[in-house]
């Protein structure tokens, strides 16, 4: 495979490594709930730290990654600030903020993203997606960067998102109606989307016109492009006609003896005159239950910048022509991506959070099918607390809002057939009416380049319904430093410690559940259990009951059972040699740490 080169690419290749952990420090006053780290979270922090921080409780563990990273269009004023320590990256940064003129923009793009993305797969689990929405400023770096790291292999899509409601008038060549939804799976061989739900109009398009006892039925063509070797044979209609064969440059999709059984069992329709090209049916009980997702996402599906912006300014409440987020994404885009690639106790991770859209997004889709979902935010600017996360705090305790809400109920395409008997139709549309009656004020229904449009409106002149749902608010402490460490000048709690050295030691996650910190227990790994003799106490630390003994260590052996254990302690009073045969290997804290973490 082709590498992605770029400038300053050698320093930032591994510059993920070389970022310290910093513990994660909640602040109740400014969350919803109790607060628990396996929970909802909100992390004001710059992001490549705090994804770093992520990995001691969440490497591997993630289902669905959705970023909405800087488009790199010239105008963001957006700055490259990690501190990697090279004399070309120095001057990079006298040169913030990045603007169009900068002919290096593209590489310091790229420099940014790098290490983001190398932890952000390193957070993906096994079987979970990656979702990133970007425009033509930096979709061909960002495909090329993403198969460095993902593997070409595991591409999944380009989805198009058609994102504006009408065209640009002012632009300068073409109207850009359209961002990219790149999509990767960790593992492409088990990753696998879910089918979405067929909808109202998609539905609408089965019909019976010939009273099948089956059911209603939707025409398939009997030629396909495709080249099939038994796909050339003359049909025959039942007023007696001679089809000699399929049109040309295409071929029958099935074998002349399949479309005699076909014919047989009465899946064969020649039209209502009985002499048309046949076709075949297709039952609506004998299909999948959902849809395959398609590419091509319709703003009428998943909404549009304008609906984006419309929403968040009726949360905040905003003034006329008040700009609260400069380019949010509509919740429905988000809520489609949930729908394809999450599951309903799915852990979803968004580490450009901006608007909260994600958060938003979750709480709704657990909303709709009493699911279990779990989000993190990460937001880096100074709005994180009184945009990212009071907006959740909105959605959640119900915000004030004065006006209609409006929810689409139905969108069919008119037809010749429709039109001429619309007695179907209006049928579909009392029903949708007696079904949701209870929901709203009154219904419209407007016809709309060609399609019936039903739409459901609710007046609300107060607070709209809270949404159940609850977060901690995170900020990222200290970094944690070996040197302080040593002089005890800073020593993490337990958990801080006790995370960072099980996930560095063993490359996995550790659960907070698992931690037994008064019998010295951290959790198990694959192949240890793993043991931290440890008090954030200089003194205790300075102790004999720091060290690991031969009490100690036999306690251990016979307390977990099945596995090696890893201990880490300050010290130890007994010889190798009487702790191999007990599958105890003790490594030294904090030189332990150093020796593993660089190795």
């Amino acid at each position: 495979m082709p590498e992605l080169v770029f400038k300053g690419k050698e320093f930032v290749y591994n510059h993920h490594l070389s970022i310290p952990y910093h513990p994660l420090i909640a602040h109740q006053e400014k969350s919803i709930g109790t607060g628990a780290l396996d929970g909802n979270l909100i992390i004001h922090g710059d992001n490549l730290k705090a994804l770093k921080a992520l990995l001691p409780h969440y490497a591997g563990k993630v289902d669905c990654i959705f970023i909405d990273p800087p488009y790199n269009t010239g105008t963001e004023n957006w700055c490259y600030n990690d501190n990697v320590n090279s004399p070309i990256m120095r001057e990079w940064f006298d040169t913030n903020p990045i603007g169009k003129e900068d002919l290096l923009r593209h590489d310091k793009w790229l420099c940014m993203m790098y290490p983001r993305l190398k932890l952000l797969h390193e957070l993906l689990s096994e079987n979970g997606s990656f979702w990133m929405t970007l425009d033509d400023n930096e979709n061909y770096h960002a495909r090329a960067v993403l198969n460095e790291i993902f593997g070409e292999q595991n591409f999944i899509a380009t989805c198009i998102w058609h994102k504006v409601d009408s065209p640009k008038n002012t632009a300068q060549f073409f109207s850009e109606d359209h961002d990219y939804m790149l999509v990767y799976a960790k593992n492409a061989e088990v990753w696998k989307p879910n089918l979405l739900e067929r909808s109202e109009k998609m539905i609408a398009r089965y019909k019976n016109p010939d009273n099948d006892p089956r059911g209603e039925w939707l025409l398939s063509d009997l030629a396909a492009r495709n080249f099939y070797a038994q796909g050339q044979y003359s049909i025959t209609t039942p007023s007696g006609r001679v089809i000699d064969g399929p049109p040309a440059g295409s071929y029958w999709r099935v074998s002349e003896e399949n479309f005699r059984r076909l014919q047989r069992e009465n899946r064969i329709w020649w039209g209502e005159s009985g002499d048309n090209r046949p076709g075949i049916k297709r039952f609506l009980s004998e299909v999948k239950q959902g849809v395959v997702p398609q590419t091509l996402w319709k703003w009428q599906d998943v909404g549009s910048t304008r609906n984006a912006k419309q929403a968040l300014s009726q949360i905040f409440s905003a003034k006329p022509n008040e700009e609260i987020f400069v380019t949010p994404k509509p919740v429905d885009l988000v809520e489609r991506v949930l729908e394809i690639a999450t599951q309903e106790n799915a852990l979803v991770l968004d580490s450009f959070a901006g608007s909260g859209t994600t958060a938003h997004a979750v709480l709704n889709a657990n909303q709709k099918d009493n699911g279990d979902r779990n989000f993190i935010l990460i937001e880096s600017e100074s709005y994180a607390d009184s945009l990212t996360a009071e907006r959740v705090r909105k959605v959640i305790n119900g915000y004030e809002f004065h006006g209609t809400k409006r929810e689409e109920l139905l969108r069919e395409k008119l037809s010749f057939t429709s039109v001429k008997s619309p007695e179907k139709l209006l049928d579909r549309v009392a029903a949708i009416e007696n079904l949701d009656g209870h929901r709203f004020d009154s219904f419209s229904k407007v016809v709309e380049d060609g399609y019936l449009v039903v739409t459901g409106e609710k007046a609300i002149d107060g607070n709209t319904e809270p949404i159940q749902g609850g977060f901690t608010y995170y900020t990222l402490g200290a970094p944690t430093s070996l040197d302080k460490i040593l002089t005890g000048e800073s020593l993490p709690s337990y958990e801080t410690i006790g995370g960072w050295l099980f996930h560095t030691a063993t490359g996995e996650p550790l659960s907070t559940a698992s931690i037994e910190a008064d019998e010295w227990y951290l959790g198990e790994s694959r192949a240890y259990h793993v043991w931290l003799i440890y008090k954030p106490d200089l003194a205790f630390l300075k102790s004999r009951e720091s060290a690991l003994t031969l009490e100690v260590a036999e306690t251990i052996s016979k307390v977990r059972t099945g596995k090696k254990h890893l201990v880490f302690a300050a010290s130890k009073f007994v010889p190798n040699k009487m702790l191999l045969p007990l599958g105890v290997e003790h490594v030294t804290l904090p030189f332990g740490l150093f020796r593993i973490e660089k190795s």
